[in-house]
C-alpha cells in the first residue's frame, strides 16, 4: 500500500515538474501567441443559438441576450437595459405567449437548411483566415452533445439531444477545416440560469456576487468538465473566451484551466485564447479584446476587434438595410484596424433554420473580392512605424459609445467623409520586412499621391496591387510622389481602398 502511495506521489510530482506552465498569470503570459494567429488578420465570428429563434431585440442591443431580457434579474441595471428588457417582455408575450419558456424554442431551433460546407464556402470566398463559433453562448445552451449542460439544466440543452439533432460543431468544423481556415470556439464560462446556482445566488450582469459554494458546484460539475470536452474532441485552433467580468480570476478558476490548456491540449503549439477570464481583460491572455470599440494603437500589444455586420452579434429581425454596415465602411475597417496592428474577427448571425443571411453573404464576399487583390497588403503584415497619414485638420477623438453607434461611422469618418475642418486620414499603412503598403482612402483628383515621411533606396519600385507594371515616382527630403495610374471605371483594379506597394522603403 505505501509503495503504491509512493509511486502515485512520484507520479504527481515528475508530472508537475514536466508541465511547462504553471497556473499563474507570469507563467501562462510568457507562452507565445501561434504565429497563425497574427499573420491572419481576417475572421468570422458566429453567434448562433437558440437566440436565433425569436431573433428579436431593440435596434442598438443584443439579440443573444433575449433569454436574459426576458427573465433576467433587472435590479441595478441601468435605465436603458431595463427599458430593453420591457420590449423584448412585451414582444415576447405577445408573440409567443407568458407561458411559452425559452426552454420552449428548442425544437423551434431545426436548422433544416444549415449546408455547412456551402457556410464554409463562404467564409473562404470572403478572405477570412479563421472562423470562430458560439459552442455554448450565456445561455447555457451546447452546439456539441455535451451532457454536463443537459445534466445541470435538468433536460436536453444540447443540440444533438434537442432541436435539430445534429453535432452542429463538427458539421461546421470539418468543412471549415476542408476549406483550408482554422476553425475555432466561443464559449462562455457564464451559464446565466445555470440550476447548479440557486436563484437567490445568480449574478446579475452588474456584478452581484454569488454563493462560492454554489459557484465552486458550477465550475467543477460544469465549466471544467465542459471545457475539457470541447477542447479534447473538437480541438479548437482559438477559444474565445466569454462572460467573465462580473467575477475575478481567482473565483472564476480559470487560471489552473490555462494551465491544463496549455500543457494537456492534443493542439497545444496551435491554440490561441484571448484576454476574457475574469476581470484580467486588457491585462492577461494571448490576444487584447474590444468589442464595438476602437482596439488599440500600441505596436506590442496584440488585439482584435469584435463586432456584428449590424448592431447584434446574433441576428436580428428588427434591424433594417441602415443597420448594417455597408461594404465600403467594412473594408475601411478592416483595414483601419490592421493598419494598428489588429485582427479583425467579423460576425455573423445566422438564422435558426441554418441560413446565412444573403445581405450578410454578400457583405463577406464583397470583402473577399476587395481581398483577392490587396490581400498581400493586410496578411502576414505588420504595423509600420506610423499606422496612418493624416491631412491638415483637427483630430478627433471619439468615444466607445460613437464606435458602437456613431452616424456615419466614426472610421469611415475619419477616412472618407470628414466634417468641416476635421483631419481625414489620407492612407493606412502597413508593412511586411522593408516593403510598405500604404493603401489610399481617396485616389486624389491631381493624379499623383504623396507619402510623407518615407526614404526609399535607388533599388526602390513602386506599384499599385492589381495594376501590372512600376510606377513613376519622385523622392526628397523624406517624401515620395507617385503618379498614379489612369484608371476609367471599367479598369479599376478594386473598390474604394487602393494600395501602393513601395520596396526597400523605411
Amino acid at each position: 500500500m505505501l509503495f503504491t502511495v509512493s509511486l502515485l506521489l512520484n507520479a504527481l510530482v515528475t508530472a508537475t515538474a514536466t508541465d511547462t506552465y504553471q497556473p499563474n498569470w507570469e507563467s501562462l503570459d510568457s507562452r507565445e501567441t501561434p504565429q497563425w494567429y497574427p499573420d491572419a488578420k481576417f475572421g468570422i465570428f458566429i453567434h448562433w443559438g437558440l437566440y436565433s429563434v425569436p431573433s428579436f431585440s431593440p435596434k442598438g442591443t443584443y439579440s443573444e441576450w433575449y433569454w436574459h431580457a426576458k427573465d433576467g434579474d433587472q435590479t441595478g441595471r441601468h435605465q436603458a437595459a431595463v427599458g430593453a428588457s420591457k420590449v423584448t417582455q412585451a414582444f415576447h408575450n405577445r408573440v409567443y405567449g407568458e407561458d411559452f419558456s425559452y426552454a420552449d424554442f428548442r425544437p423551434l431551433f431545426t436548422c433544416e437548411l444549415f449546408e455547412p460546407f456551402e457556410w464554409a464556402q463562404v467564409f473562404k470566398r470572403s478572405g477570412a483566415k479563421y472562423v470562430v463559433l458560439t459552442s455554448k453562448h450565456h445561455d447555457g445552451y451546447c452546439l456539441w452533445p455535451n451532457r454536463e449542460a443537459s445534466e445541470s439544466f435538468g433536460m436536453a440543452w444540447n443540440s444533438v439531444e434537442s432541436g435539430p439533432k445534429r453535432d452542429l460543431m463538427q458539421d461546421l468544423g470539418n468543412a471549415v477545416k476542408e476549406a483550408g481556415l482554422k476553425m475555432g470556439y466561443y464559449y462562455s464560462i457564464w451559464d446565466w440560469f445555470n440550476p447548479l446556482w440557486p436563484e437567490e445566488d445568480q449574478p446579475t450582469r452588474r456584478g452581484k456576487v454569488c454563493n462560492e459554494k454554489t459557484l465552486n458546484q458550477y465550475i467543477q460539475q460544469v465549466m471544467y468538465p465542459q471545457f475539457k470536452d470541447l477542447v479534447n474532441n473538437y480541438e479548437p485552433a482559438l477559444i474565445f473566451s466569454d462572460g467573465d467580468w462580473w467575477m475575478d480570476d481567482d473565483k472564476w478558476q480559470t487560471k489552473p484551466l490555462l494551465a491544463w490548456l496549455f500543457n494537456n491540449a492534443p493542439n497545444k503549439e496551435e491554440v490561441v485564447i484571448n484576454d476574457r477570464w475574469g476581470k484580467v481583460r486588457k491585462k492577461h491572455g494571448g490576444y487584447f479584446t474590444t468589442e464595438y470599440g476602437s482596439g488599440f494603437s500600441d505596436p506590442n500589444i496584440l488585439w482584435e476587434e469584435n463586432r456584428g455586420i449590424g448592431k447584434s452579434f446574433g441576428y436580428n429581425r428588427v434591424e433594417s438595410f441602415d443597420d448594417y454596415n455597408s461594404t465600403e465602411l467594412l473594408i475601411y475597417m478592416l483595414c483601419d484596424i490592421v493598419s494598428r496592428g489588429g485582427n479583425f474577427l467579423l460576425d455573423i448571425g445566422p438564422t435558426a433554420d441554418g441560413r446565412i443571411p444573403v445581405v450578410m453573404q454578400d457583405r463577406l464576399i464583397n470583402i473577399g473580392k476587395w481581398l483577392d487583390v490587396n490581400g498581400e497588403a493586410i496578411y502576414e503584415t505588420r504595423r509600420w512605424k506610423k499606422d496612418c497619414q493624416w491631412s491638415e485638420g483637427t483630430i478627433i477623438q471619439y468615444t466607445k459609445q460613437e464606435f458602437h453607434k456613431g452616424v456615419p461611422d466614426p472610421i469611415i469618418e475619419m477616412a472618407r467623409y470628414p466634417r468641416e475642418g476635421q483631419a481625414r486620414k489620407e492612407c493606412y499603412f502597413t508593412n511586411k520586412g522593408d516593403t510598405v503598403y500604404a493603401l489610399i482612402t481617396q485616389l486624389p483628383d491631381s493624379g499623383t499621391f504623396t507619402i510623407r515621411d518615407i526614404e526609399l533606396s535607388p533599388e526602390s519600385q513602386v506599384s499599385m496591387l492589381g495594376f501590372e507594371g512600376s510606377l513613376d515616382y519622385t523622392a526628397h527630403e523624406g517624401k515620395v510622389t507617385v503618379t498614379l495610374p489612369a484608371f476609367n471605371p471599367s479598369t479599376m483594379p478594386c473598390d474604394f481602398v487602393y494600395t501602393l506597394k513601395l520596396t526597400r522603403a523605411r
